[in-house]
């Protein structure tokens, strides 16, 4: 099992080690969390205006984010949910991470935006498998969760 990652640089600013560093990390998530199949996602790197514009649009919040996540699997009540063919990809959704924000906040934590951006891609995958952070239980789980595949990956924030 490998993920499927499609990749598109708006900024222009990401290097291939953060590409990387983003495949290794989340490939080593699926493990963890057992995908079989032939995961699909994609990641959109923007700038601070550009996801404020999405956050505003889709959330309701009028400011830049560091990242937001569109799942594509939620399946609302009365819907039918698709019979998976074997070799067919299922695709889970659409990560976007603002680099502007990702490189303050690397900056406020004290580490390079490698290791920010690498962070903020698994949160986001962590959404689009449908954990959540609404409720303190939730938060709970998902926070843990995030810690576990970081540590065992070596990648602490």
């Amino acid at each position: 099992m490998m993920l499927d990652i499609y990749f598109d640089d708006r900024t222009e600013n990401v290097t291939g080690d953060i590409l990387e560093l983003i495949q290794d990390v989340l490939n080593h998530a699926a493990k963890m969390e057992e995908l079989s199949g032939n995961p699909e996602i994609s990641i959109t790197f923007m700038t601070d205006e550009e996801i404020r514009e999405i956050n505003a649009e889709y959330r309701g919040k009028d400011k830049a984010t560091d990242v937001i996540s569109f799942a594509l699997e939620e399946m609302s009540e009365g819907e039918v949910a698709i019979v998976q063919e074997d070799d067919m990809p299922i695709v889970l959704g659409d990560i976007i991470i603002s680099v502007e924000t990702a490189k303050r906040q690397a900056a406020d934590y004290g580490h390079d935006e490698r290791r920010e951006i690498g962070f903020l891609a698994l949160h986001g995958f962590l959404h689009l498998l449908g954990y959540d952070h609404l409720t303190e239980e939730d938060e709970k789980k998902m926070f843990g969760r995030q810690k576990d595949i970081l540590s065992s990956f070596g990648l602490e924030r």
